[in-house]
């Protein structure tokens, strides 16, 4: 498991809802380049890999509790299993929302990368 926080400069209600909104993660996940829903809480995911090789996982959200955590999960077999947690919490100045990413999968650069993705491409479209 790996995690990564990051201070982001909007409210909580905000990035809750941006990150909430799947099409939004292709703007910031680096080796995600679509995301098409399948059902109310499954979407396949496009993912870029080595090579230029295209792959396309089946991700379930598993637990979403407003404004505080989202959490979904590759659907496959459970020695290749991938998880992500994100976490939202109110930051200490008012306007500001702490967000924690919990990764069950390699490399923790790529968690990294994201979160700091995220907080330095910060454009508000839904």
């Amino acid at each position: 498991m790996r995690l990564k926080d990051v201070t982001i400069q909007r409210s909580i209600d905000d990035v809750f809802r941006f990150y909430r909104g799947f099409r939004n993660l292709p703007r910031f996940l680096g080796d995600v380049t679509a995301i098409e829903p399948l059902g109310r809480a499954t979407y396949r995911w496009t993912i870029q890999g080595p090579l230029g090789v295209r792959v396309k996982w089946k991700v379930k959200m598993t637990e979403e509790d407003t404004n505080e955590l989202i959490r979904y999960e590759t659907v496959t077999s459970p020695g290749l299993r991938t998880y992500w947690e994100i976490h939202f919490a109110q930051g200490s100045d008012a306007g500001q929302t702490e967000l924690r990413e919990v990764i069950g999968k390699f490399p923790f650069e790529e968690v990294s990368a994201n979160v700091h993705r995220l907080n330095r491409s910060w454009k508000w479209e839904e």
